[in-house]
Parts: structure tokens; sequence; C-alpha cells
């Protein structure tokens, strides 16, 4: 069909009148004009289907991506997980050394975007992340068999004014994670200030103002206490016994495209748990993050939070639910990292993170510092 409207436009040009066979200029000009227009057309729908090599039935534009990631480490202590380490454990009186080193490819990572122009008056964005962070099933493979995991899930409708978004996701507070290539299977300052865990949610948001945009956020969470299920676990969790989803808020800022993107916001986190002893407590939060670009070849990004309760959000207070009378410690902790721009595709960066649980909550044997 391309070539033909390029045929019969060239063939329009080309002809001249038959019953004088010379072609006035301003006719040539017009018809040449038209074929101009013709080609730009033509070469807008090829730049449109070379964007994606996809494309569904319904002619939705698809995307696929990949990522292949091999990563090498090396302990020099007991960890609670040795290829992509949060925490310190605490040595045990096995004879086998706790130090080692190894390679692992688990953290590679595929995934899949739909586009659609129109739903409901919105710009439609569907899209699914997967890794192969799962686990692995008693092998003698070990880690270099591992299972695929679900990260996000996520369909989007984006309006003018607004935007509404199902499916998992991070936390709508303290909704920003470190860049880099060395902890994509759990982000990182995970348990250093990091609140990162991918959660089913309903998240809806206002959009005011023109080159600076008021955010105004609401999320309604599926609850979860963050405690590690067994194999075909499907019990529910001490964040699940309550029958109370979380609830989360934020207003922010943000500015900017591409490089020189920003955006800076607080907000507010509340849920419920089931505590040991049979009492309720309450996981609650209040968090600020930011993205802040420097020029267009640095940025500084970071979060910061005060609250308990608040393992379910992937790590608060050190991966710790109870404490003394079985009670959620509380908890100050945040991260910061500084990126810079070498190239194209290439940027170093730098950060630390922290997360100081409250002694005075803490049992004899909790995680104290991190």
């Amino acid at each position: 069909m391309i070539i033909g409207a390029l045929c019969g436009a060239l063939q329009a040009a080309a002809q001249s009148p038959a019953d004088t066979g010379v072609a006035s200029r301003d006719s040539l000009l017009i018809r040449l004009r038209r074929a101009e227009e013709a080609l730009a057309a033509i070469r807008q729908q090829l730049d449109e289907q070379s964007a994606s090599a996809v494309t569904t039935a319904s002619r939705l534009r698809v995307e696929l991506r990949g990522r292949v990631i091999v990563n090498a480490f090396s302990n020099d202590g007991r960890v609670n997980n040795v290829d992509v380490p949060q925490f310190v454990r605490s040595d045990t009186a096995a004879l086998l050394p706790q130090a080692g080193i190894g390679l692992a490819a688990r953290q590679t990572s595929l995934g899949l975007t739909v586009f659609a122009d129109t739903v409901l008056g919105a710009r439609f964005t569907g899209d699914v992340d997967v890794d192969f962070f799962g686990g692995q099933q008693p092998s003698s493979g070990g880690r270099t068999f591992p299972l695929i995991r679900l990260r996000t899930a996520r369909a989007t409708l984006r309006w003018s004014g607004a935007e509404l978004l199902v499916g998992q996701e991070m936390p709508l507070v303290a909704g920003v994670n470190p860049r880099g290539v060395a902890s994509l299977g759990v982000p990182g300052f995970v348990a250093a200030g990091n609140l990162w865990l991918w959660l089913p949610q309903v998240r809806g948001t206002l959009i005011r103002g023109g080159d600076v945009q008021l955010l105004l956020q609401g999320a309604v969470l599926a609850p979860t206490s963050g405690d590690a299920a067994a194999a075909f676990d499907t019990d529910v969790d001490l964040a699940e016994r309550t029958r109370r989803p979380f609830l989360e808020s934020r207003v922010g800022l943000r500015w900017g495209e591409g490089a020189t993107a920003g955006d800076i916001g607080c907000g507010g986190h509340l849920g419920w748990l089931k505590t040991l002893t049979g009492a309720p407590a309450r996981s609650e939060a209040i968090a600020c993050d930011a993205v802040i670009p420097l020029g267009a070849r640095l940025e500084l990004r970071g979060e910061a939070y005060s609250g308990r309760g608040l393992r379910g959000l992937g790590g608060g207070a050190i991966s710790q639910n109870a404490g003394v009378s079985g009670a959620p410690p509380s908890t100050r902790a945040g991260w910061v990292q500084a990126n810079a721009r070498v190239a194209a595709r290439s940027f170093i960066g730098a950060g630390c993170g922290v997360d100081d649980p409250r002694d005075e909550d803490l049992l004899i044997s909790g995680r104290r510092l991190n």
C-alpha cells in the first residue's frame, strides 16, 4: 500500500495535460508539492512502524526489552543474601567458613509494554516486568537454575490532568530507587533506608500546573507484613489478618523531561498489623523523596522516613516487625545518591543509606543498625 501510494504520487507529479502536451509551471509546482506531502506522510508511517518491532492484531504498539546481568560477589562474613546482600547476620558456630565468592545471573530481567492512544479518553500504557530472582528449586544447580518472579505489572491511564494506575508497583510514599546495575533483584539500600516492595494497588493522581506540576496522589495497597512465605504458603499474614488495606497519600512537584526531569514530594503511610500476641498495632510512616537534576549530567536522589511496622514495605526497621512486647519497633531511615552522566548510556554514582531502629523498642537479639 505504501509503495502504491508513492508510485501514484510520483506519477501525478510527472503527468502533463494531454490536450496541450506542455504542463504549465503552476500546475507542475502544485503536483510536486502534493508529491512531497505524500512522501512526508509515508516517511511518518515508516518512522512509526520502525519505532516498535512488534504490533498486536489490534495494531497496538508493543515494545520488548531485556537485560542480561551477571554479578560477581565476594563476602567476608555471613549475610542474609550472598549475591545481593542487604544486612550482615551474626556468625554461627558452624565449622564451615562464612566467607566466599561466586557468580550469579538471576538478576537478568525481561519486560513488555503495550501502548494505546485512546482508552476511555486517555493514553493507555500497560507493562509487565519479570526477573529470575524468585529463588530456586532444590537441585545441584542452586542459583544457576533460578525461578522466574513477577516484579511489576501496571495498567496506567493518563489524561491531561489526572492519572490512574492499577497493578503491582512500589509504595506511593518513598517511591524512588537508587540507580545502578549491581542490585536489581532487590534495589539498592534495601534495609538501609529504601522502602521498595512491589505491592498490588490502585493509585490515583490529580495534576495541576504547566511547566511545574502539582501532584495530589492517593493509593490503596494490598496489606502485607513482609514475612517470609514457606513453600506453597497460601495462608494470610499478620497484615492480611486485620482485613484492612494499606492507605497512602502524597503531595509532590514534578518538572522537566528526560535527563532534566525532577520530582520532589512528601506523604504518609497507614496500615495495621496483628502482633504475635494478638494485639493490633499500626504500621505508619511519614516519608519524603526527591529526584533533583543539577543540569543535564548530574542528579541527586534519595528518600527519608520515620515510622514503625514497615517491614511490609520492603525491610523497614531492618526487616523486624516484632520488638518489645511484640510491638513493631520505631525507626528513622533514609538514603541519598549522587549520579553523574559520562556518556549517553553510561553514568557513575555513589551513595549511602541507614536504618536506625529505636534501641528501646528492640529485643536483645534484635538488629540495631544497618
